[in-house]
């Protein structure tokens, strides 16, 4: 299945219709909390979602597992380039929820940039847990002060998709996580 899975992913970068994501992840097996560790790098898997564009747009990095109890999910690069952990607490979710255009937008950027250094945090900010998910049990992403849970699938063991379930979003935002290489 991970051929096949990998196949239709690099078919679908561009864009997937949100029930053909929702396909292939009923088709792929659970991940479990051990496989995660380690640092993610994250793409994008655009459906049509309202926060499409959002995280590229920012300049998101991707996710950091230590452990169960000890995870990172939101990184971003410093001045430097090195991807650091943020607080993702004072996210504005009904904002992103009501006005995600205004969101991505430059002035929102820029926003964005000047406080980035201020939400950089050493503390862990969310956890994860085993979860049934579409019937499948699987890792989940647990934000420690957000209405966000993250589910994830295994298309291959380094590549993973997540779908992002938040309160008063419409349906999930889907992404892709790929194991890193390298300890930047």
């Amino acid at each position: 299945m991970s051929t096949e899975a990998l196949r239709w992913v690099e078919r679908h970068r561009g864009l997937a219709a949100p029930a053909d994501v929702l396909a292939l992840a009923d088709r792929l097996p659970g991940v479990a909390v051990e496989e995660m560790t380690g640092r993610w790098r994250g793409a994008e898997l655009p459906t049509g979602s309202p926060l499409d564009g959002l995280l590229p747009a920012h300049r998101w990095w991707g996710k950091e597992v230590r452990d169960a109890d000890t995870v990172h999910p939101l990184l971003f690069p410093d001045r430097s380039g090195r991807p650091r952990p943020i607080d993702p607490a004072p996210a504005p979710l009904g904002l992103l929820r009501r006005a995600p255009g205004l969101a991505r937008s430059a002035p929102a950027r820029l926003a964005f940039s000047a406080v980035r250094p201020l939400l950089t945090t050493r503390r862990p900010t969310a956890r994860l847990r085993t979860v049934v998910h579409r019937g499948v049990p699987t890792a989940a992403l647990v934000y420690d002060r957000l209405p966000v849970v993250d589910v994830f699938r295994r298309v291959t063991p380094d590549l993973l998709l997540g779908l992002m379930d938040m309160r008063g979003l419409p349906g999930p935002f889907a992404f892709l996580l790929e194991r890193a290489r390298d300890n930047s």
